[in-house]
């Protein structure tokens, strides 16, 4: 089975589109998790804290979304022990039966691009199989040659990946919308092309695309040049955008569950007891009940579509 066609199974099976972003800064973890943030304690102490962090967040998600999306910088951070911490991680999400999108926005070329496809997506011992992405997150800036290598493994493996097309920082029209016809478009066209090899039995590609939300009055027309394309769509709480700036992305499948798109939040839910809604609650509790919103925010709002 394909990797779309996993993932509108997945979708089915929580009935809803949204994607937990497991973002641990540093900064913001709760005052429990406050050694993490301790220079003076062993690195691989603090990595082992960060991943039990996030495996606590997994355990609240479980069965309630579709996926995860783990991003790696926060990982990285501590080194080859942030490393080992991402990999436990991972599995953590699989063992809880999560879809993993690996945010890591690689982009590369020859070799390189394909050493990256083989640490994310196939690994080279049979025991990397449980600390392997579902899929990931690519940069395009290179070009083809740096997508070639995902899509080659993409082939053997059943995987996906996530091409950046319109990104929901501030900055994104600085190249994006830049040239006529813009280069967020060029790239849209791209990904369709990538991905017309790569079509699942539901008939959905996978190979998707990362459209911000906060970009809703454009979301139809990339929705129309990539019709068969699922989207990763960055921005909704935290940055901006609401439940009906997302409503372009979606198809509604046969059994009533959205289809072609993952609405993402990663502070508004693993930092909800940050926020002066959930203020006074144990930051578990804060983050069962923003997720409980997103989710019956965005399926109010699909709802209206019907």
């Amino acid at each position: 089975m394909n990797y779309a066609d996993r993932l509108h199974a997945s979708i089915a099976h929580c009935g809803n589109a949204c994607l937990v972003g497991l973002d641990p800064h540093l900064e913001l973890l709760p005052p429990e998790f406050a050694d993490v943030r301790d220079t003076s304690r062993p690195r691989a102490e603090r990595a082992r804290r960060l991943a039990q962090f996030c495996c606590e967040v997994i355990e609240l998600v479980a069965g309630k979304v579709p996926a995860v999306k783990p991003q790696s910088a926060f990982f990285e951070v501590l080194g080859a022990d942030g490393v080992a911490a991402w990999e436990d991680v991972v599995r953590a999400a699989h063992a809880a039966g999560l879809l993993v999108i690996g945010d890591v926005k690689r982009g590369d070329i020859a070799t390189t691009a394909a050493a990256y496809a083989t640490a994310f997506l196939e690994g080279t011992c049979k025991e990397d199989a449980d600390s392997l992405c579902d899929a990931v997150t690519l940069n395009p800036f290179l070009g083809a040659d740096s997508i070639e290598p995902f899509l080659d493994a993409c082939s053997r493996t059943g995987k996906g990946l996530y091409i950046l097309v319109r990104t929901s920082n501030k900055g994104s029209a600085d190249f994006q919308r830049h040239g006529s016809p813009e280069l967020s478009h060029v790239v849209a066209d791209k990904v369709v092309s990538w991905g017309s090899k790569l079509v699942g039995a539901g008939g959905w590609s996978s190979v998707g695309a990362v459209v911000g939300a906060t970009h809703g009055a454009e979301l139809c027309d990339f929705r129309r040049r990539m019709p068969r394309t699922p989207f990763l769509l960055p921005g909704y709480g935290a940055q901006g955008a609401s439940a009906r700036d997302v409503l372009g992305a979606f198809e509604l499948g046969s059994s009533g569950a959205p289809c072609g798109a993952l609405v993402n939040s990663s502070r508004g839910i693993t930092f909800a007891w940050r926020e002066k809604a959930y203020a006074g609650k144990h930051w578990k509790d804060a983050t069962c009940a923003a997720l409980d919103h997103m989710v019956r925010e965005i399926n109010g709002a699909l709802l209206t579509t019907r």
